[in-house]
């Protein structure tokens, strides 16, 4: 496959929203969440959709791309 600019964003996203979504679950799991419960759990709702959408949209692009 090849990296374009925009699958390499995608990538990106989608390493930074799993990065967010594993922070809430061990803040939720263990005390306190220093943002609050309500927040880290919207944290997290949010981040488990987009980390999967970012991937398969970086898969598509980098396929769309192959020559």
């Amino acid at each position: 496959m090849y990296l374009t600019p925009k699958s390499g964003l995608f990538l990106a996203g989608s390493c930074v929203t799993a990065i967010a979504a594993v922070g809430s679950i061990f803040e939720l799991g263990y005390g306190s969440p220093d943002l609050g419960t309500q927040a880290t759990a919207i944290i997290l709702a949010l981040s488990l959709p987009l980390t999967v959408l970012f991937f398969l949209a970086a898969v598509r692009d980098a396929r769309a791309n192959l020559k």
